[in-house]
């Protein structure tokens, strides 16, 4: 029976290209390595987890769906997971906080000159991640946002490379901000209305505070209303 992926994992799915070697760090219960092989887009995964709960429910699953000869999975603090004998090429790190996801990149560096692609998925900080790709030599290629159970949810599509983001690029997305999808401005308009009460409620003698809030609901009202 096929794999039905999370609509968040559906999406990562789509970036995944054909006959990739992948390791899903965090791989939890090793859903998206198993679909992607049911439907033949990946060749050979790894799933790597640190926590043994989800270790053994990954080995489990895996099992159940009779690719054990096609998926390994590892008992592993992020891309310890894997060896240059694995020959991944590309590596997906869905559900954690993007200061995390850049620890574990950061923590890797050295093994990531043969790897091809990242396929990330920040809960939160997606600013910080972007930062550390844009100084550790790393380019975003493509982004994608979508919600699902009321969260938004990014995707970032990354290669090797040099970019140059501004403050807006970083905290927005350089993809996001152009294509200002609904699900964009829904999301940034989620946001204003949290910082405009967040503003009412910062009294008139705290101004440093009231200007930081101001010059944070200012950007957004910028990048959403400015094609409106």
């Amino acid at each position: 029976m096929q794999t039905v992926l999370s609509q968040r994992l559906a999406a990562v799915a789509e970036f995944v290209p054909q006959g990739a070697r992948l390791l899903d760090v965090g791989s939890d219960h090793a859903y998206l390595p198993i679909a992607l092989i049911e439907d033949n887009t990946i060749s050979f995964a790894l799933a790597g987890e640190v926590v043994k709960g989800p270790y053994e429910s990954a080995l489990h699953n895996v099992a159940n769906a009779g690719l054990n000869d096609k998926i390994a999975v590892r008992l592993a603090n992020g891309l310890a997971a894997f060896e240059p004998e694995d020959k991944v090429d590309v590596i997906t790190i869905c559900g954690m906080g993007g200061g995390l996801i850049a620890e574990i990149l950061a923590a890797g560096k050295a093994k990531l000159a043969s790897v091809e692609r990242l396929i990330l998925q920040p809960n939160n900080r997606e600013d910080e991640l972007r930062a550390w790709l844009m100084t550790n030599g790393f380019k975003l290629v493509a982004e994608h946002i979508m919600t699902e159970n009321d969260k938004y949810y990014e995707i970032m599509v990354v290669e090797h490379g040099h970019m140059h983001l501004s403050a807006e690029d970083l905290r927005f997305g350089p993809f996001l901000m152009q294509a200002k999808s609904p699900v964009f401005c829904a999301r940034w308009e989620r946001e204003l209305a949290k910082l405009e009460l967040a503003l009412s409620h910062i009294p008139e003698n705290r101004v440093a505070d009231r200007t930081a809030m101001i010059q944070k609901i200012d950007a957004i009202k910028e990048v959403i209303h400015e094609s409106k």
